[in-house]
Parts: C-alpha cells; structure tokens; sequence
C-alpha cells in the first residue's frame, strides 16, 4: 500500500503553476502547501490587531482561487498553513470559495497555536538569554502544534485542512499517517513521515531550485521549475519525484542538501511528533528524477513546544537617492558623508552605503529606532540632497516602517491546546 502526496508552495510567496500541474497530472492523494514562516506570522497578527477579519496569508483567495477547482475535479485532499495569524477567517473564506464552485466539501481549520495569554514571561528567549519581558510588547506568540492537531481533523473527513502554526513537516505526516493507518505514538512511524515532510516542506529547493549554482551545480530549466512529490510506503519508505516535463533536476544531491537544511543535531532533531534521527537514512538513486530515501529513528516526542514570539522592535527607515554620469560615484560618497555629518548629534548609527557602478549608482542610508522623529530626520537629510549637494541627485525614496522582532521560547505541551472546527461547505452548519 503507498499514498502519494505533493509539496505545491514552499513559502508564502511561491508560484502556482507548480501546484496546479500536480493537481492536474500527479496523481495525488494529498497536497500540502507550506507558506508560513515566524516573521510571516508575526506580521499576520499585527495585521489583525489592525483588523480582526485579517492575518491569514494574503494570497491564500489567489491560490486557492487557481487550485481549489483542481483539488476537487481531482479528489485531492489541501492542508495548509495559510491560515497563519487567523485561521478561522481562513476557513470562512476558503467555504465561501468552495461554496461559489458548488462544491459539497468540509473545511477544517486548526486552532489552538495562540498561546500568547499562556506565555511565561519570565521564560528566557534563547536568543538573547533574557527574560520575554524584557523585549517589550509581545505582539504574538505561536506553539508550533503537531501532526496530533491535524489528525482528527483528517480522520472527520475534511478535504480542506487550514492551520496556523504547525511545524511544517507535521503538515504531511497527518496525511500520512491518516491514509496508511499509522500510530502517532509510534516513533518509528513519525519518523518516517516526519523525514518526508521535512524533504518536502520546501518545494522547489528539493527539485533544485535553492541547488543551483552555475558553474558549479547547474540546474535545467529552472524556469519551468517542477515541484516534488513522494509515493509513501506503509513502512515507511518513500520514492520522491517529480513530473516528467518539468524544470529542475531531483537527485541524490538535491536531497541530502534539503536534509541537512535546517537541521541542527542530525542524531535529535526536535519536532512535536518525535525526536528525528537521521544518521541511518539512505538515500538511493531509483532513476532520472526518482529517489528513494528510508532509516530514520525515532524516539520520544519532547515534553516542550517551541513557540515563535513577535515583539515589537521599533521602526527602521531606509532613504535612497540616485546620481548618475561622471563622477557619480564620488558624488554619492559625499552625499554619503554630508548625510553622517548631520545626524552626528544624534543618538542614531545609521548605515550608509553606496550600490552600483561608478556612472550610475545610488546612496543608501538606513537606520533603526523606537524614536520614530529619529528615523523622519533621516529621511528629510537625504530629501534635501537634492539642491543642497552634490550635484545631479534624483529619484529618492524614503520608507518607514514597524518593525517586529522574533525570539524563541518553550512551552509545556500540556499548556497547549488544539482544537479543530468543521465549516460545511455546499451545505448549512458548523461543528466543532
């Protein structure tokens, strides 16, 4: 018995057409689309602090407004993280998209990451070592759940699974672990679904896409990049691949550098479902564009999530201006130094640089704060380059902006709770 299930986006930006061709031609039972990452969502809940109706994935009515038609022509199951900072919003929207196809399916959204009411604030952040008070206003905090979240969601017959904050290889290893009847429990089983997700969760760059380096690691038609899939075996053993037609190239290489891609100890790599050991995988060439991987270990699943925490960092601007001709480039130095000059007596530090060739370059400076009066005086000096020197200036521009900070932290698993809410699309009525 094997399932087969698609990677259709690595991050929140990734193309469509990718997804679309293996809903159309892969043959598959599930695809995962993974969009989220700890800055994404931390800017979704400043986003629905704004607006309560907004913080999911922005292209998630664009995405699944291609791929929502497909999955159901096709009887594929979606799960994904696109509901990000709001997922319950994400599903109502994803109902009504599936209501305007007249489609009957049942959306699933996932709850329960929001864990920011739950926070130790005395708990240190392991980046700074200090104490999560200490970093100011705490704009979000996100537990990374498990494939245990989305499980039952799966097993209530949900064709579409919204999430917020899961760990990206538990996205697949529901899926898996729902069509081949594993054991959550059973770390063994959890590590082979867990070795699948993490090959996955990046799309492209298993098919060579974040691979290629000319010259050195030339990747075909990178254009028309093709997106992965793996045929999963109930032991475990997976044959990844990709559509024949397809850019990009899937091989041993291509899948040991996405193995080791964010992997910090190989023997204990910590997920919500298990602790993943890959010092026994194999990795074994079946083909042009066919690999088959298999061995990883599993022990017990930690007694600790880890929770991404958003704070707010203050503002950063950055201010350009451009010169061009003769000597622009000692041009754009003095406007360089002029800038310096004046912010001297400031409490700023502000970075300053000149890009570009010699004839044709541009000056920027920027700089970060909580002193937002700071940052507007930044952007007025290289405003006024423009008739007080160097000659010839032009084309500036001046952005402000919020910035949010991400530390990390633990929280008791017992501290967190998922829950799961059924919207019925094509019929009347919600369960949860």
């Amino acid at each position: 018995m094997t399932t087969r299930i698609g990677s259709g986006a690595g991050f929140a930006g990734d193309r469509i057409e990718p997804a679309e061709d293996l809903l159309r031609r892969g043959g598959l039972d599930d695809l995962v689309l993974e969009c989220l990452a700890e800055r994404t969502i931390a800017l979704g809940q400043q986003r629905r602090l704004a607006d309560p109706r907004a913080g999911y994935d922005r292209r998630l009515p664009a995405r699944f407004t291609r791929l929502l038609p497909l999955a159901v022509e096709h009887g594929v199951r979606v799960v994904t993280n696109m509901g990000a900072a709001n997922p319950l919003e994400a599903g109502r929207v994803t109902r009504e998209l599936l209501d305007g196809l007249g489609a009957t399916a049942t959306v699933a959204v996932i709850t329960g990451d929001d864990v920011l009411a739950e926070l130790d604030l005395d708990a240190p952040a392991w980046e700074t070592g200090r104490p999560l008070r200490e970093h100011g206003e705490l704009v979000s905090a996100n537990a990374y759940l498990g494939a245990d979240a989305i499980l039952p969601a799966l097993e209530a017959g949900a064709q579409v699974v919204l999430t917020g904050r899961v760990a990206d290889p538990s996205l697949f290893l529901a899926p898996l672990a729902d069509r081949l009847g594993w054991d959550l429990a059973d770390p063994s089983a959890a590590a082979a679904g867990t070795l699948v997700g993490h090959l996955l969760e990046c799309a492209g760059q298993l098919t060579g896409g974040y691979f290629a380096d000319p010259g050195h690691k030339d990747v075909p038609g990178l254009a028309e990049l093709g997106f992965p899939f793996a045929d999963v075996a109930a032991d475990g053993t997976a044959v990844l691949g990709k559509l024949p037609g397809t850019g990009g190239v899937l091989n041993r290489a291509t899948v040991c550098e996405q193995l080791l891609y964010e992997i910090t100890d190989p023997g204990g790599y910590l997920t919500p479902d298990v602790t993943l050991d890959l010092y026994g995988v194999r990795v074994d060439e079946q083909g042009a564009d066919r690999v088959r991987v298999r061995g990883a270990a599993g022990g017990p699943r930690p007694g600790e999530l880890k929770v991404s925490v958003g704070y707010r960092a203050g503002s950063k601007v950055e201010a350009e201006i451009s010169y061009a001709g003769p000597g622009a480039g000692a041009r754009a130095a003095l406007a360089g130094e002029i800038v310096t000059a004046r912010l001297a007596g400031t409490a700023l530090r502000p970075r300053v640089e000149v890009r570009g060739a010699d004839d044709d370059c541009r000056l920027r400076v920027a700089a970060a704060s909580h002193d937002i009066a700071l940052l507007e005086a930044v952007g007025d000096e290289v405003e006024a380059l423009y008739t007080n020197g160097p000659a010839g200036g032009g084309g500036v521009r001046v952005h402000l902006s919020e910035v949010i900070g991400i530390v990390s932290t633990l929280i008791p698993r017992a501290r967190v709770r998922a829950g799961v809410t059924l919207l019925e699309a094509g019929r009347a009525g919600t369960a949860s």
